[in-house]
Order: C-alpha cells, then sequence, then structure tokens
C-alpha cells in the first residue's frame, strides 16, 4: 500500500479575542480614547500618535485600536518614560477638567436624530456632508456645553470605502466593523445587562442594541439590529448607510424615529427639544403622538405638545430628495398607528402628503416631518428660501414668502478642521477668549498682526504635509492598481508643493458639475504645464453605487488625468474620507466648488478650508452667496445667462478659465524676494477675518438656539403646564374653527374702489362678516399680487383690516387702502383664523379668499 505524503482532517476553529490589558499607569488612556474628545484635541491625538507612531498610522489613528495592540514591551517602556507619563498626566487632567463641568441648565435640552454622523473615520457611520453637519453639531454641543443627547445607527458596514479600476471604475467595497475596537461601548441597565430596545414591525418586533458613543459630553446613542434576536429579514437594517431598496430604506427610518424614541424612553431621557436632521427621523414625533395619547391625551391635543417642541432641519434643496413611500408599502408597516392615534388612515397617511386626500400621492417623510413639527429651517440663506418655495404647496393660501420656513446657515467645528498649526498660530496672536467667542469678528481681525512671513510659513508646512500624505497613502494602491510602475512613480514626483494647488473634494453628483473644468482641454492644459507658474488640481470624492452618471463622471476625470500632457497635474485622490479632507482642506492653496445654482442648499466643505487659510473659488451659492467678500476670494456670479444647461456650464467654464489666467495665477505668482505673493497672503488675511468668524459651528449652534430652540422651549412649557391646559384649550378651539369654517360668510362688502385706482389716492374697503358664534377669531387682510421682471408672482402688500363693529355674531372689519406704486396688480381679501396663541399662521393654515 503506498503510504500518502499528505493526510489531515478540516480543522475545527475556534474564535478568540484576545483582550490586551494595560497597567494601572495607562488606564486613563483607555477612558480618553473611548472619548471622541481626542478627535478635536490636537493634545490627545498627539500623545496617541507618539505611543507608537507605526502603529499608529497602521489603525489609521483610532486609539482604542492602537491600546490593543501596543505590544507588552512598549507599555513597559512608555510607564518608564518620564517624559511620556508626564504627557499622560497632563493630557487626561485636560480630559477630566473638560468632563467635569456641568452641563448649562439655562439654555433648552435637546434631543438629536439624524441617520449618519462624520466624527473620525474610525467610527464609520457617516457618508457625506450631512454625518459632517451631525458629527460638528455634537462636538460643538460638546464645547459650548449645552444638554443635548444624539440618536443614530451603528452600522456593520456603514458607507463604502472607494478604490479605482485600471480603466478609472469606481469599485465599492463594504468592510464589516469590529465594533470591539471602535471608541463605543455598549449601554448596559442597572443589573449590568445590555440595553435592548423592541420595535414595532407589523405583527412582530425588531430588537436593537443600544450603544453609545461619547462626544465629549455629548452622549449619542447608536442602534444596532446586526443580533441573534433578529431574522435573516432584519439584521441587515442597520447594515450600511443609505444601502437597499425602499423597504429597507423603510425599515431604517422606523427603528431611528419610532425605536430612537423607545430607546430615549427605556434610558429614561426627556428633553425638551426633538430635533429632526432631515427626513428620516421624522417617524420619532409618531413615537411622541402615540406616547401622549396612552397618556390620556386625544390626537389634536398630543399634535399641539408634538409640534410645540419639533424641529425639523431641511438638506435637500428638490422635491427628489425627499424619501417618498408608496401607500401600500407604508400600510404594511405602519397600518396599526392609525387606531393608536385615534384617527382613520386616511387621515393618518395624509399626514404625509402635500394633498391629503390625493390617494395617488406617496407618503413623505418631509412632510410628516413638517406637519408634526412647528418650526422648519433650510441651511443657508438661498436654501432657506428655496425651501419655502419648495414647501409651499402645503400651505394653499399663502405664497412661499409668507410661509414660517427659516433658515440657519451651516457651519464646522473650528477645533476639528482647522489644522493644529493654525490652532497654534491663532492661540499666539488671538484674544484668549478667543475660543468662547468664535464668532466676534474683532477676535478675528488679528490676523492682520501676524507677519505675512509667518502666514506663508504655516501654508507651506500644510502644503508639503498634504503632499507628503499622497505620497506615503497612495504610492501602493497606485502601484497595484494602476499598472506601469514607472507612469506611477513618475506621478509620484511631479506632485509640487511649490505649484498652485487647487482642491475640488466633494461627492460626485452631477449637479456639482466636477466636468466644468475639462470643458477646453487645451485651454486647460496651457493653464496646467506653464513652466514658469505651475498649477495642479487634486480631485477626490464617491459617487453613490447607483448614480452611474456620477461614476461616470469620475471615470471621466481619471481618464484625462491619465493623459500625457496632464500627468501629474491632475490627479484623483481615491476613498475620501475624514483623514483625506483634513489634510485637503488645510493643504490646497484654493477650494474649488462649481454647483448647478441653486442645487447646493449650503456645503461646507469650503467653510472649513477658511478656517486654514484656504481661499474659495466657487459660484454664487450655498453658504458663499452668504460669505463671500470681495478681495477675501473668488466667486462666479449666481445669475444665470442661459436657460440651457449646456450653455450656462461652457460660459461659467470660461469664467474659470478667466479668473485662472488673469486673476489668480499671475497674484500666486507674483512673488517677493522672500518666495511669496504680499498680494496672495492679504487675500488670505481678508478670507480668514472677514469670513470665518461668520462660518464657525459656535455661531450655528447659537442660531438654533436663538432663532429656534429657546422660543419653541418656552411656548411648550406653556402649553404643557397645569396638566397641558392651553394645550387643551388651542386644540379645542381649533376644533369649534374648523367645524364652523364652511359656514362663516361674508354678509355684505362696500368700498369706494374705482375699476383703476390711482397710486397715492385713499381708498375705503368695509366687509361684514358672519363669525356664527366665534368669537373674534377671524382676521381679514388685503393682499395684493405683482409680477417680477421674471414673470414669477411676489407678495407686493399686505394690508390688515381693522373690527369696527360688533353686533351679536357680526363683524365689521374696515381697511383704508392707499396703492404705493402704479402698476398690474391682483388683488383680494384674505381670511384666516386668528390667536395669539399660535406660533404662526402655518400652525392652522385655514384660508378663506373673499372678493371685494
Amino acid at each position: 500500500m503506498k503510504i500518502k505524503a499528505d493526510y489531515s482532517n478540516a480543522p475545527q476553529w475556534k474564535e478568540v479575542t484576545v483582550k490586551s490589558s494595560l497597567p494601572e499607569q495607562l488606564k486613563c488612556l483607555n477612558e480618553i480614547a473611548h472619548n471622541m474628545w481626542w478627535v478635536w484635541n490636537y493634545e490627545a491625538r498627539d500623545l496617541f500618535r507618539d505611543l507608537d507612531p507605526e502603529l499608529y498610522d497602521e489603525v489609521k489613528h483610532n486609539p482604542v485600536m492602537l491600546l490593543e495592540r501596543l505590544s507588552l514591551d512598549r507599555k513597559a517602556e512608555i510607564v518608564k518614560d518620564k517624559a511620556l507619563m508626564k504627557r499622560i498626566k497632563d493630557v487626561y487632567a485636560l480630559f477630566r477638567n473638560y468632563m467635569d463641568v456641568k452641563p448649562d441648565a439655562k439654555r433648552p435640552s435637546v434631543a438629536y436624530f439624524s441617520m449618519e454622523y462624520g466624527i473620525h473615520s474610525a467610527l464609520k457611520i457617516y457618508s457625506g456632508g450631512l454625518g459632517m453637519l451631525a458629527g460638528d453639531y455634537l462636538k460643538e454641543a460638546s464645547d459650548s456645553n449645552v444638554n443635548m443627547c444624539a440618536v443614530g445607527f451603528l452600522y456593520r458596514y456603514g458607507y463604502f470605502t472607494q478604490s479605482l479600476s485600471m480603466d478609472g471604475q469606481q469599485v465599492a467595497n463594504y468592510e464589516a466593523q469590529n465594533f470591539t475596537s471602535l471608541p463605543i461601548v455598549r449601554q448596559l441597565d442597572e443589573n449590568g445587562n445590555p440595553v435592548v430596545v423592541d420595535v414595532p414591525y407589523m405583527n412582530y418586533q425588531v430588537h436593537a442594541y443600544v450603544w453609545r458613543v461619547d462626544v465629549g459630553r455629548i452622549p449619542l446613542y447608536l442602534l444596532d439590529t446586526d443580533n441573534e434576536m433578529n431574522s435573516e429579514f432584519d439584521k441587515p437594517i442597520t447594515h450600511a448607510l443609505y444601502g437597499g431598496d425602499w423597504e429597507n430604506r423603510l425599515k431604517q427610518e422606523i427603528l431611528l424615529g419610532i425605536g430612537g424614541m423607545l430607546a430615549l424612553k427605556k434610558l429614561g431621557i426627556k428633553k425638551e427639544i426633538y430635533h429632526c436632521n432631515e427626513g428620516h427621523a421624522a417617524l420619532c414625533n409618531l413615537q411622541r403622538l402615540v406616547d401622549y395619547i396612552q397618556g390620556g391625551l386625544n390626537f389634536n391635543q398630543a399634535l399641539e405638545l408634538v409640534r410645540a417642541s419639533g424641529l425639523y432641519t431641511c438638506h435637500t434643496p428638490v422635491p427628489a430628495g425627499h424619501d417618498f413611500f408608496d401607500e401600500q408599502l407604508f400600510g404594511k408597516y405602519m397600518g396599526g398607528y392609525a387606531d393608536l392615534l385615534g384617527i382613520s388612515w386616511d387621515e393618518f397617511i395624509g399626514m404625509g402628503r402635500t394633498n391629503p386626500e390625493d390617494k395617488g400621492e406617496k407618503f413623505s417623510m418631509s412632510t410628516f416631518a413638517i406637519n408634526t413639527c412647528q418650526e422648519v429651517n433650510g441651511v443657508s440663506k438661498l436654501h432657506g428660501w428655496v425651501s419655502q418655495k419648495m414647501f409651499a404647496p402645503i400651505w394653499k393660501g399663502y405664497f412661499p414668502e409668507e410661509n414660517h420656513v427659516g433658515y440657519v446657515t451651516n457651519g464646522v467645528h473650528f477645533p476639528t478642521w482647522s489644522a493644529t498649526e493654525w490652532r497654534k498660530l491663532y492661540g499666539k496672536y488671538f484674544d484668549e477668549k478667543f475660543m468662547s467667542d468664535q464668532s466676534n469678528q474683532k477676535i478675528w481681525e488679528a490676523i492682520y498682526n501676524v507677519p505675512d512671513d509667518e502666514i506663508w510659513a504655516t501654508r507651506m508646512a500644510l502644503k508639503n504635509k498634504l503632499v507628503d500624505y499622497i505620497k506615503e497613502q497612495f504610492r501602493d494602491t497606485w502601484l497595484r492598481n494602476q499598472g506601469d510602475p514607472s507612469r506611477v512613480l513618475s506621478l509620484l514626483e511631479r506632485i509640487n508643493p511649490n505649484a498652485l494647488i487647487i482642491g475640488f473634494c466633494r461627492r460626485f453628483a452631477t449637479y456639482k458639475r466636477a466636468h466644468l473644468l475639462f470643458t477646453d482641454l487645451d485651454r486647460l492644459s496651457k493653464i496646467v504645464n506653464d513652466p514658469e507658474r505651475p498649477v495642479q488640481f487634486l480631485f477626490a470624492g464617491k459617487a453613490h453605487p447607483a448614480d452611474g452618471a456620477g461614476q461616470g463622471l469620475i471615470k471621466k476625470i481619471y481618464e484625462i488625468s491619465q493623459r500625457p500632457e496632464f500627468l501629474g497635474k491632475i490627479i484623483f485622490l481615491e476613498d475620501y474620507d475624514y483623514l483625506l479632507a483634513r489634510r485637503l482642506v488645510s493643504g490646497v492653496d484654493i477650494w474649488m466648488n462649481t454647483p448647478t445654482r441653486p442645487l447646493e442648499a449650503s456645503g461646507t466643505s469650503g467653510e472649513k478650508a477658511e478656517m486654514n487659510g484656504v481661499v474659495n473659488l466657487s459660484v454664487l451659492d450655498g453658504w458663499w452667496l452668504e460669505g463671500y467678500r470681495k478681495g477675501a476670494g473668488w466667486a462666479l456670479t449666481e445669475k444665470r445667462t442661459y436657460q440651457n444647461q449646456a450653455y450656462q456650464d461652457q460660459l461659467d467654464a470660461a469664467t474659470i478659465y478667466s479668473l485662472l489666467e488673469n486673476e489668480i495665477v499671475p497674484l500666486y505668482y507674483k512673488k517677493n524676494k522672500k518666495g511669496y505673493s504680499e498680494g496672495w497672503i492679504k487675500v488670505i488675511k481678508n478670507s480668514i477675518a472677514q469670513i470665518a468668524p461668520h462660518y464657525t459651528m459656535k455661531r450655528q449652534l447659537d442660531d438654533y438656539y436663538d432663532k429656534f430652540y429657546i422660543k419653541e422651549a418656552k411656548r411648550f412649557k406653556e402649553l404643557s403646564a397645569n396638566d397641558n391646559r392651553l394645550a387643551k384649550d388651542i386644540a379645542q378651539w381649533k376644533e369649534i374653527v374648523a367645524e364652523r369654517w364652511d359656514s362663516i360668510h361674508v354678509v355684505s362688502t362696500e368700498n369706494n374702489l374705482p375699476v383703476s385706482p390711482e397710486s397715492g389716492v385713499n381708498y375705503n374697503v368695509k366687509i361684514v362678516i358672519d363669525e356664527q358664534g366665534l368669537d373674534d377669531a377671524i382676521g381679514l387682510e388685503f393682499v395684493a399680487i405683482a409680477k417680477n421682471k421674471n414673470g414669477e408672482e411676489y407678495v407686493a402688500e399686505v394690508n390688515p383690516f381693522k373690527v369696527t363693529k360688533r353686533e351679536g355674531n357680526l363683524y365689521t372689519f374696515e381697511n383704508t387702502l392707499c396703492p404705493a406704486k402704479a402698476g398690474d396688480y391682483r388683488s383680494a381679501v384674505r381670511m384666516y383664523p386668528k390667536n395669539d396663541k399660535l406660533p404662526h399662521r402655518m400652525d392652522f393654515a385655514y384660508v378663506k379668499w373673499i372678493q371685494y
């Protein structure tokens, strides 16, 4: 018999996780590592890096993983290193001094709901701008010491990591997160058991673990359905951000809104304000309605309380960007809620429709959020106006400019996005109160006192840091994916920190117009290949895996970048994430943005650049429409010359080329004997002094309190006092008005208005209304509509009537009209319910138009 050369049975592998232990002297590091405070405190980041620089880069700056992987020998060395141990002690003291401050009880408490949070790349629960904004918001809430908590998801895979194939095709890679190596902790109950939230879905429940991320002083609670208690059908609810079909999206939004509220309830957390960051979280208000109704209130009473404490922030400038669900799908999961609310199914689903009685209209989460929140806002001044127009059909008796939709322009968390080099420079020259008074332009104006040499040295240090980062991080990837090694090495050698470097880094959606720069390749080639004045462009960004057009743009840019005349002059950096973003917003010279107007709701990457002396070149859209100052950056006009978008693109491209050729490049290279352009430094200083102070997250958070939180909390307190007495009274008043509305009618009208009235002449109008037993609950106003030069209607005048007489149910209203300007108008009298306890007209938007 021949003896086999190889024989073995299959191994029965056993999964074992070997946990690292820290010496007693280093255990404080574990406490710091599990609080995201280190993200925006460079003393802590520098400390973790110096524990083991090579390992720190290997674990992508995740201190939890760093501590797990530190060798026993290295731990022993650290304990013996007196200088390093002193630094550990000092950083821990900084951390504890920060954490031990109690929240500011004078400001209303807030629960914040968002589908994503961008706090650090170690925690993959974000995809782009919305998440970065939410993460920055929590950081500033912590720094401002407000009473806030937040709710989101702990995604198993999060958003994808990006690589490019040899032909420039985006490859999306979903990598599972190992939760035990993340800066998070499992939320435990009083008995030390994991907190589980049971969320109703149809006729069964989905069970979610609750994890906690400590963002400084702010707890962020993350729901996780990827556990053995759930079916294979429901485990994936928290697998991927914006993944799956519409049914999975609905399941996610049920979990975020309803599950999020149930989680807070289970944790015993109550807040004064509930803030929906986008419509994804709208169903939190549904659960709040159910809770009030189960507590003894009827639907209308509960709605008063929920609305008074609800805020909806919209980040979307077009209707197509909102989530809509078919009635059949929505009813599959939400069918039982009408009974819980004590209303009909048609009434319930109508709360998510612009036209409640239109059974063909889908259920919109945004419309539901608007109908269950007292306040609504866009995220820049322009986006506020865009949102007013977008949502105007919900309140059919009012014109867009009359509705209550407001705005708070987005900002960025200064300590996170300002490079350490700039933080130190600002600390050296700015007032010591700077960090607590970041919106004070007077403090920022101290930048004019900083020597030009120091500004330039800071800029060059960060440019070199960026170039080094690109060479270190992308060398192996490019060699692996792009074939010819000599070509890759040639590309790396051509990245020049002394060139004018322009960054275009953002999500690759078609409206961002990443293609604009490539409209005239010959002209572009001359710009980038000038040997005396070299210019380089860095592109980065991801396209959604379902967005073929966005992926096509990436491929096109990659292909152009590989042409001989553009090699090393136009570079695409794949996998745009938090770490790469920090390098780019501080390392390039110009931040370029070219969206189709007015589709950029706000944009914040340009604001991050501002904090680092990086100058913006952008279309006047989103935040830049407000932020642009002459001499502090460059702008493409917001005015449209052509209705044909292709022609407009050509014009905008020509404008960019012209600005580069005639202004930007000559100014940058107008260098003095010291090797820098004094004119360029002046633009940097103007940008920092005049723009940066207005776009910090500190200003944004303060705006939310001043515009929304404080007034809502005050009104909610009034409504809920004395067993919700005022809420019940207002609900009853609305019910009576609604019941009698159709029977309220005009008894008589009289006026001395001619067919063609003259401007500057007074005319009298008298109208008698039968209010059907209501007690002075009706208002009248004269409304005149005109058209602007674009043929768009606007409200030219609103002139209220005064009640001059009352006889039983008959109210006499009088008004004196005096046309201010000659012209063509349409006019009518608007009747509306009035009650000084309402926050605004849209709260009870009944309207009847009267001919006079």
